[in-house]
C-alpha cells in the first residue's frame, strides 16, 4: 500500500532514498500538478525529477519529465520453442547472429534500409511526419536508426517462463532522433518559462502550456517519437524472431503472443474528473487488463504483467528494477569478474564495458514486484538464458 510523503505525493517504494523523495516533493509543488504524483516501487533519483514518477499535469506538459528517450520501453514475444529445444542450438551462435542483425551501441545504425518490413515502417513514419509537420532536419539518419538497440540499460534477451516456453525480450526507445526532439523542446520550455517569469525550483521542471504553438509542435513531434520507439522495438523483435527461426531451420518462430509497452511518454486521460496529461517517467500503463513488461537487471528475473487499474497509483506500475547506485559508483565498486559471477548460467558477452549494469547496482526486482502487488498481477515470470547489450 502507498505511503503519503506529502499532501500530493504517494509512494509505493519500500526502498527509497532522500534525494528521490525531495525530487518528488519539489515537483509536486508545481501549480500544474493534479491530483497527486505517484512514485513507483523502482523510483530513484533522476534529472529534474525521479525516474519511476507518474506525473499528471493540467493543460501543460514537462518535456524533461518525459525525458530524452521518448517512448523507451519493452517488447516481449512468446515463441513455439521450449526449454528442451534449446539443447539443439548454440546460444553463443544466436548471440553472434543477433549482433550482426541488430546494430548495438550509441551511434551505431543500419547501413541501409533493407527489409520489406523496415520499409513499411519507414513509410508510416514518413507519412506521420508529413501530416504532423514534424521537423526531422536535425536527424538525417533517422531511417537508418530504425531497428537499432542503443546502449546503457538497453538489452536483448532470450528467456524461459515457468512452463519452459521460450520468449524473446528486448528494451529500447526512440534512439538519437528521439533524443534530438526531446532536447529541442526541453530548451524551448525553459526559455518560455523564463520569458514568462515562471519561477521553478529546478529548470528541468519547465513546462509548455496547452494552447500555444510550442505545445502543439511538441505534441506532434512527441507522438511521432513515441510511434518511432514502438516501431523500433517491433522491427528489432521481427529480426530477433527471424534469427531464432533460422538457427532452428524453421520458416518462423511460431510467435503466439506479443506485448509492446512504453515507459517514458505522456498521454491525455481523464483523472479525478479533469482532463490531464499523464507523464510516465519510468513507469508503464497498468490500466485494468493492460498487459505490460517489467524487466529485472542482468542476471535476474523479468515479468509479464496485467494491470489492476489502481486509481491511486494513477493506473501505472514500475518499469523495472530501478538503479540503487550510479554507473560511476558501480564501476568503482565492481569488476568484470564480479559481473561474470553474477551471470553464471547465462550466455552473454563478458567484459569491463558492462560492469555498471551488474545486478547489484539495481534494486531487488522481487522486492519491487512485492511493492507493486496492488498495481499489477504477474502473468509470466521470465528467466534469462542469453543476454546481449551494447556498450
Amino acid at each position: 500500500m502507498p505511503v503519503t510523503l506529502a499532501p500530493n505525493v504517494l509512494s509505493w517504494a519500500s526502498a527509497i532514498d532522500e534525494t528521490t523523495v525531495d525530487q518528488a516533493v519539489a515537483l509536486a509543488r508545481l501549480p500544474i500538478i493534479h491530483p497527486h504524483i505517484a512514485l513507483m516501487p523502482d523510483a530513484h533519483a533522476g534529472k529534474g525529477s525521479a525516474v519511476g514518477t507518474v506525473i499528471p499535469t493540467v493543460e501543460a506538459v514537462i518535456p524533461a519529465a518525459v525525458g530524452v528517450d521518448i517512448g523507451c520501453g519493452m517488447v516481449a514475444a512468446r515463441t513455439r520453442y521450449t526449454e528442451s529445444d534449446l539443447d539443439r542450438i548454440d546460444l553463443s551462435t544466436l548471440r553472434d547472429r543477433l549482433e550482426r542483425a541488430i546494430p548495438l551501441s550509441p551511434g551505431n545504425y543500419n547501413k541501409a534500409v533493407r527489409h520489406d518490413h523496415t520499409r513499411e515502417r519507414v513509410r508510416e513514419l514518413e507519412m506521420l511526419a508529413d501530416s504532423g509537420g514534424v521537423d526531422l532536419s536535425h536527424s538525417p539518419k533517422w531511417r537508418e536508426q530504425l531497428g537499432s538497440l542503443g546502449g546503457g540499460n538497453h538489452f536483448i534477451e532470450l528467456c524461459l517462463d515457468e512452463s519452459g516456453a521460450v520468449w524473446c525480450f528486448l528494451h529500447s526507445g526512440s534512439r538519437g532522433v528521439g533524443n534530438k526532439i526531446a532536447q529541442k523542446h526541453i530548451r524551448i520550455a525553459q526559455e518560455q518559462c523564463a520569458e514568462r517569469g515562471i519561477r521553478l525550483e529546478d529548470r528541468d521542471h519547465a513546462y509548455l502550456e496547452q494552447g500555444t504553438a510550442e505545445f502543439s509542435q511538441y505534441l506532434a513531434e512527441l507522438r511521432w517519437a513515441q510511434r518511432f520507439a514502438r516501431l523500433n522495438r517491433d522491427e528489432m523483435m521481427d529480426r530477433f524472431l527471424a534469427e531464432l527461426a533460422r538457427i532452428f531451420r524453421d520458416d518462423d518462430a511460431g510467435e503466439s503472443e506479443r506485448v509492446n509497452c512504453h515507459h517514458n511518454y505522456t498521454e491525455k486521460i481523464e483523472l479525478d474528473g479533469r482532463e490531464v496529461w499523464l507523464t510516465r517517467k519510468g513507469a508503464i500503463d497498468a490500466s485494468e487488463g493492460r498487459m505490460g513488461c517489467i524487466p529485472g537487471s542482468m542476471g535476474t528475473r523479468s515479468y509479464i504483467v496485467r494491470g489492476k487499474g489502481n486509481a491511486d497509483g494513477l493506473f501505472s506500475a514500475p518499469h523495472g528494477a530501478g538503479r540503487r547506485m550510479s554507473r560511476t559508483q558501480a564501476k568503482k565498486r565492481f569488476t568484470a569478474a564480479d559481473l561474470d559471477a553474477a551471470m553464471q548460467g547465462i550466455v552473454y558477452r563478458p567484459g569491463d564495458a558492462w560492469v555498471d549494469e551488474i545486478p547489484a547496482a539495481y534494486k531487488d526486482i522481487d522486492r519491487v514486484m512485492e511493492d507493486a502487488d496492488d498495481l499489477v498481477e504477474i502473468v509470466y515470470t521470465l528467466r534469462q538464458v542469453m543476454n546481449l547489450k551494447g556498450t
